[in-house]
């Protein structure tokens, strides 16, 4: 049994944060999107790509490849989580798509217009590997802290994330200010140079992680040797689990309905700033930089409200804050305004995703086994809710001629999950009552 609690183990944990962090905001934050935009709008064609023979809305494309890689890591997850509950070999899992995703960065070096076919599918692969990474590092969480930590290690993960990845954009920051101080003369090189410096962070980093994490814990009773049919049979295990759990149902459904609008709006903010109010990369490089820092105030700062008020009333309290973002996208005009709402983001995005996860960790059966399936389950919610999300995003902006109908489209998505921590509290209060 691995003791709980220990700050080497919890230490290493969080290095895995500070590992990934660095893919999520230089790959699909800040300077990727950036890059992405500027070579793939043309005098020729404008805003339009040709990708297999197809034209897409360069943009559109972009979130239309993102989420067909979370699409495919919703009928993977369960199976892998199957497998690593079969052989308790959790970190393995790890190591596998902190290797894809940190290559397909390395990869993402080579990615110029002429290569936009090769580009577009390691940027897809990519998020495929953090995907995978984010999952068995999560299933960590109820196995290294008691629920009464939990809320702070979570915070503490977020909170290392943010500081990782803010340290390694700073430096291909640099690159991409001042190029002439290194010799370098191809516009595109600084861009790529820190696609390839985010790989090798991440790898590099991750393997702190990997030497001091247990590997997991071995749950032959739980799953059979048909590991493809046994992983969606412990999904519907965990579900029927969860039927059983009104708060915890009740949990989940507003987590998916949120996690649509916060996971598209931090996807595609940087494409934002870029396509409507044309920022350019330094601003919105520092403007991200900006969120992240903000970002891990305001983890901790949830996760202090959440001690004094509770867990759903602060995630209400967010999700409102979160909807007053998107109406606010749709009128935005000037760069200051932009910045403003930026610091508004920063503060609710670390804070939301850091007390959803331990929200949910402490919800879970106590001395459940196979916390793999359980967050295999919480992951399937999330990625299902991104690729609504992205997909809505871009089909709306496609269908409308201007992504500030995407923008304000995901109150929809926010307001469902608002009404879902509403009935939590009144079913919380009505047991209170009794």
């Amino acid at each position: 049994m691995q003791e709980k609690n220990n700050p080497k183990v919890i230490k290493a944990w969080a290095y895995f944060d500070w590992a990934n962090s660095a893919y999520s905001l230089v790959i699909t934050s800040t300077i990727f999107p950036v890059y992405y935009t500027v070579i793939t709008t043309t005098k020729e064609h404008g805003d339009k790509v040709l990708f297999f023979g197809k034209w897409f809305v360069n943009t559109a494309l972009s979130n239309y490849a993102m989420a067909v890689g979370y699409l495919m890591m919703v009928f993977l997850l369960p199976i892998l989580s199957s497998v690593s509950d079969y052989h308790g070999n959790k970190k393995s899992f790890m190591k596998f798509f902190t290797y894809l995703g940190g290559l397909a960065c390395i990869g993402l070096f080579f990615f110029k217009l002429e290569t936009l076919e090769l580009g577009v599918i390691l940027f897809a692969l990519a998020a495929v590997g953090w995907i995978g990474g984010a999952l068995f590092y999560n299933s960590y969480l109820p196995e290294i802290a008691t629920p009464d930590h939990q809320d702070k290690v979570s915070a503490q993960g977020f909170a290392w994330g943010y500081i990782g990845s803010v340290i390694l954009q700073i430096i291909c920051f640099i690159f991409v200010l001042m190029p002439d101080t290194f010799g370098i003369t191809d516009p595109s090189f600084p861009a790529r140079l820190s696609f390839l410096l985010v790989g090798v962070w991440w790898i590099a980093f991750a393997q702190i992680s990997f030497k001091r994490l247990p590997n997991g814990s071995t749950n032959y009773e739980k799953v059979n040797k048909n590991l493809i049919h046994s992983g969606f049979q412990e999904l519907h295990k965990v579900w029927l689990q969860v039927k059983e759990m009104r708060t915890l149902k009740f949990f989940l459904a507003a987590f998916f309905f949120y996690s649509m609008g916060v996971q598209t709006i931090m996807l595609v903010a940087a494409n934002f700033g870029e396509k409507i109010l044309h920022l350019g990369a330094t601003k919105l490089i520092i403007t991200i930089l900006l969120i992240q820092l903000l970002a891990i105030l305001g983890a901790y700062l949830m996760s202090y409200l959440a001690g004094k008020l509770g867990n759903f009333t602060v995630l209400m309290l967010v999700v409102i804050i979160w909807i007053f973002v998107c109406i606010s996208a749709y009128f935005i005009t000037s760069e200051y305004q932009f910045y403003a709402l930026a610091c508004v983001v920063g503060l609710v995005m670390g804070g939301i995703q850091s007390l959803s996860r331990s929200t949910y960790s402490k919800l879970l059966p106590e001395n459940t086994p196979d916390t793999a399936s359980f967050f295999s389950f919480y992951d399937v919610t999330e990625k299902l809710a991104i690729v609504i999300g992205l997909f809505s995003f871009g089909y709306i902006e496609e269908f409308t001629g201007n992504m500030r109908n995407s923008a304000v489209s995901l109150t929809t998505f926010f307001s469902l999950g608002l009404v879902f921590l509403v009935l939590i509290l009144l079913q919380k209060r009505k047991e209170i009552a009794n």
